[in-house]
């Protein structure tokens, strides 16, 4: 795997795990997080995993285009893989009692970022006339109801069509855009539902394969979607969710 990759909330959980598997693939990786000490020990656990990794360490909120602009601004050359898996989820509970901060803030990260990440890429692959390649990291309550999480769940959803209409319009570019959608998965980002038993049984006791997911296991489809062994894929969304869903 050649070319340069930007992945976003690299710092931790399945933004690492991407980041890794990438990288042992050989491509170049540009890890992305709003802070920089998270960055540099997923750095450290990343160039002793894969020595001799590539890496490039960029601060950025992905809600913010001056941010993303000056991120693009700063790379040796225009990427031509970007994984959107940076996300947030400041409100768990009813809908009931949810309050716009909680929604502004949600569907900045969620949403705005992977936008305006995705078309600044996209505008200079295409002033370059080079194809690239396109994941956005979706998840199970994308597809499905939210319970507890249904202003993350709509931003989801929402990422999923973006990534239905991006493929749509760029396709004739080259530029091939997928999601994948997880279901629960051993991360900090998680801990809210891995923290109550009753919540974690709901998710398990429904999945096919009975058990919670490790980072590691989502980010072998990312590999793929971005690699060239996925050239004829773009505009589908992959439930990586061990049976949660579907069935």
């Amino acid at each position: 795997m050649n070319g340069l990759a930007i992945v976003t909330g690299a710092s931790r959980g399945i933004g690492e795990a991407i980041a890794t598997e990438l990288a042992r693939r050989g491509a170049e990786v540009v890890l992305v997080s709003r802070k920089e000490p998270g960055l540099r020990e997923a750095e450290a656990r990343i160039v002793e995993a894969v020595p001799g990794a590539v890496l490039h360490v960029r601060t950025c909120h992905v809600g913010r285009g001056e941010d993303i602009e000056a991120l693009y601004d700063s790379l040796p050359s225009t990427p031509t893989m970007l994984v959107n898996n940076a996300a947030t989820n400041p409100y768990f509970g009813p809908m009931l009692h949810a309050q716009y901060a909680a929604w502004d803030k949600t569907f900045e990260v969620n949403l705005k970022g992977p936008f305006e990440l995705s078309h600044r890429l996209a505008r200079r692959l295409m002033a370059e006339e080079r194809p690239g390649s396109i994941v956005n990291v979706s998840s199970v309550f994308g597809l499905e109801a939210a319970p507890f999480q249904g202003i993350y769940g709509m931003t989801k959803a929402a990422l999923i069509s973006l990534t239905k209409t991006l493929a749509h319009e760029w396709g004739p570019a080259g530029i091939r855009v997928n999601a994948i959608a997880p279901g629960l998965v051993e991360t900090k980002f998680a801990a809210a539902i891995l923290e109550s038993p009753e919540l974690t049984e709901h998710f398990t006791k429904r999945a096919a394969l009975g058990r919670v997911a490790t980072p590691e296991e989502i980010s072998g489809i990312v590999a793929f979607l971005l690699s060239d062994e996925a050239s004829f894929m773009t505009g589908q969304c992959h439930a990586v969710d061990g049976g949660f869903s579907g069935i």
